[in-house]
């Protein structure tokens, strides 16, 4: 079955854990997740779409990024919200995750691609976070048919045209048992574990830097 997300910025790991359940790897064929981005609904504040959280030397840290405030911004589709630049916060952000992941390692391997997406400095957050959807799909190394929606539909009827339904349920502010449910409740190597211990749900990047390309393996549980 195919899966419905939000667009979001540096995404959690449970958001590609999601897109990874229906990926399979067999010695004849490659069969592909089929994956649907949300780009006909309103923006909504306070949640993946423009954030992220990263774990830095002082523990989790959350990263967001400000958007253009027009004339009814709640009521704008998400793929027209323009990024709002006024302030050199892709400096900041490119500085906190240098500090947090420098010494990981695979940081080297993907920071220069990774800050390029940034540089490009697009118009639009639906762009932004595409290309960095698209960038950890590839880098991950899952197999993914993704699929942009052309329409908006309710959550009670959406499953039936985009799959499951996950647009509100990967969210900063409440626990969603993604990972409990693929059997994914496992630690994998964080820089600073030994300090505060493991942190679940993270930035995808957080797993991309500490295991590189065993990354496919923790999302797959092993399996592929």
């Amino acid at each position: 079955m195919s899966v419905l997300l939000s667009t979001a910025y540096f995404p959690p790991v449970q958001y590609f854990a999601a897109m990874a359940k229906e990926f399979t790897l067999s010695p004849d064929r490659v069969i592909p997740s089929i994956v649907y981005i949300e780009a006909c609904e309103n923006y909504q504040k306070q949640s993946y779409r423009n954030r992220c959280v990263i774990y830095s030397q002082s523990g989790p840290e959350a990263l967001s990024f400000p958007v253009v405030h027009e004339n009814g911004t709640h009521k704008i589709p998400i793929a027209d919200i323009k990024i709002d630049y006024g302030k050199d916060w892709v400096t900041r952000h490119q500085r906190a995750i240098a500090s947090a992941y420098g010494t990981s390692a695979f940081f080297e391997y993907y920071k220069d691609d990774l800050f390029a997406l940034l540089d490009r400095r697009p118009e639009r957050l639906f762009d932004l976070n595409l290309s960095i959807i698209r960038f950890f799909i590839e880098k991950t190394g899952l197999s993914v048919d993704l699929r942009v929606t052309d329409r908006f539909i309710l959550p009670q009827e959406a499953e039936a045209v985009y799959g499951t339904d996950l647009r509100e349920v990967i969210h900063p502010k409440r626990p969603d048992g993604i990972m409990g449910s693929l059997g994914l409740e496992k630690p994998y190597f964080q820089v600073f574990s030994g300090r505060y211990g493991f942190v679940r749900n993270l930035s995808i990047m957080d797993l991309l830097f500490n295991e590189g390309p065993d990354s496919i393996s923790f999302l797959k549980n092993g399996i592929l």
